[in-house]
């Protein structure tokens, strides 16, 4: 199956084009927001509920500052000779990575603040967060990036226009959709997260933050053995890739002290 170049304006306001990037995004965040309300709701009835609509926009700024100073940062040589840029993220330009860590830094404040343990909070979003990664991707597919090694079938692939082509790529027409690749092993997770927190979410306080960085880390890795677009390198490794090994590490470690916390709490019970 061939999938075809799309459109990356849905419509324009008054002269002014509105991009289906930012439907996108906006669609993924609100889905995101009203998920993990409700998660953390169902998990944890004890506490204020509706906490995480409340805290919503503390999230969504810190989520979105976070995932574009990253991206700048990673694209620094390029920004720093376009500082105007750097504002302009209209037509893309976000990173997951960076989008995590400013999950992490919100769900710290919300902790500090409404003092509710800080895993009671970063399980049910993090679960919820992966579902708006699954989403947010198909900003990428309307961007037409992010997108993979040229395809050898000529039956299979997803057709980049050659302005939007590297230039060692130009005289190519297909590539692997690795947008969609991510997308269905992110709602693949999706299940598997919700999976274990309606089994061991209070149980085994962590156990989902921890695997979902564990999970998200093995398909961030793989996803970008197969992507083009690498725009830092640490060695021959690319950095996302680099990040994803760390980030595997300290999942699985969290995994471990989550399940081992969780048999002593139980001992003590």
């Amino acid at each position: 199956m061939i999938i075809p170049a799309p459109n990356d304006v849905a419509f324009n306001i008054l002269a002014m084009p509105v991009y289906w990037y930012g439907i996108i995004l906006a669609f993924a965040i609100f889905v995101g927001i009203i998920c993990a309300n409700a998660l953390f709701n169902k998990i944890n009835p004890e506490y204020k509920q509706d906490l995480i609509v409340e805290c919503g926009s503390l999230i969504i700024i810190l989520g979105i500052l976070c995932a574009r100073i990253y991206f700048c940062c990673l694209n620094f040589h390029y920004y720093f000779s376009h500082p105007a840029e750097i504002l302009y993220i209209r037509e893309g330009g976000l990173s997951i990575h960076g989008a995590i860590i400013g999950g992490i830094l919100s769900v710290i404040i919300i902790h500090k603040k409404y003092k509710i343990p800080f895993f009671s909070i970063m399980d049910p979003v993090a679960c919820a967060a992966i579902l708006g990664q699954a989403i947010g991707r198909w900003g990428n597919y309307f961007n037409s990036e992010a997108y993979g090694y040229p395809t050898a079938s000529q039956n299979w692939g997803l057709f980049i226009p050659p302005a939007k082509r590297l230039p060692e790529y130009v005289g190519m027409q297909y590539f692997h959709p690795t947008f969609l690749y991510e997308s269905i092993l992110d709602f693949s997770a999706f299940l598997i997260l919700l999976f274990l927190l309606n089994k061991f979410g209070k149980k085994m306080i962590g156990l989902v933050f921890f695997s979902y960085i564990t999970i998200y880390a093995l398909i961030r890795f793989f996803v970008e053995r197969i992507r083009i677009d690498s725009t830092l390198n640490i060695g021959n490794l690319p950095f996302p890739e680099l990040i994803s090994i760390v980030l595997f590490v300290v999942g699985i470690i969290g995994v471990v002290l989550s399940a081992l916390f969780s048999v002593k709490k139980s001992d003590r019970l």
